[in-house]
């Protein structure tokens, strides 16, 4: 079996010294690299910047990249001979549509930046997916969790779609825990208790493996 993991977050520069970006550590998605390698599958971990050390395992191939423009295009070079899609990656919504060559400097009491739609990794391959691949995507969310996350199931042409709300202790950015509800295309819903990631990706390894035609 072959898998394509995004992990992370993507960084939009502003400017040589300034960013734009958030919380996430990595975490989980390299928690389902490890999973995935340690029942025999080849795993390319497409990882935004992070603090964390590349896998040390075999299977598991890791590829650095900062934008979500470098994100998609190692995802997109990936995918297409890829059995399981699992899009974990914190991937910015938006980037600047100037990146100033230049520090910016201080002037002034405001700033004003003008911000571009980036690609919907996701959506954008889940259009080319085939019917004997399967794709896992992440919602992290903080109101009408449940109802976002199935209109990402809808709209990105996930099989089955990871649920986190910032409401929950434990969960989300920063945490070496996580507390997830797995909602799948049938409309199956399966609600797990604050467990370490590591566990986490585990579960969400056995439910992908659940899933998936006999033969991959």
């Amino acid at each position: 079996m072959r898998v394509l993991i995004t992990a992370g977050p993507t960084y939009e520069p502003l400017d040589p010294v300034r960013f734009i970006g958030n919380h996430s550590t990595g975490k989980m998605g390299y928690a389902l690299a490890e999973a995935f390698a340690a029942i025999g599958a080849e795993v390319t971990l497409i990882s935004g910047p992070t603090n964390l050390p590349d896998p040390a395992h075999p299977h598991i191939r890791t590829q650095r990249v900062e934008t979500a423009d470098q994100m998609f295009a190692a995802a997109a070079a990936v995918a297409p001979e890829a059995d399981v899609w699992v899009f974990a990656a914190a991937v910015a919504d938006y980037k600047p549509a100037q990146v100033a060559a230049e520090k910016i400097k201080k002037s002034g009491d405001t700033l004003t930046l003008e911000l571009v739609k980036n690609v919907d990794i996701a959506a954008t391959l889940g259009k080319t997916k085939r019917p004997e691949q399967f794709s896992v995507g992440f919602a992290l969310e903080t109101n009408n969790e449940q109802a976002h996350a199935l209109d990402k199931l809808r709209h990105k042409n996930f099989d089955l779609v990871v649920l986190n709300s910032l409401r929950d202790a434990g969960a989300g950015f920063r945490h070496d825990t996580n507390k997830v509800t797995l909602l799948d295309a049938q409309g199956q819903t399966r609600i797990f208790e604050v467990k370490p990631k590591a566990e986490v990706a585990q579960d969400i390894v056995d439910a992908v493996l659940a899933r998936l035609p006999r033969e991959v």
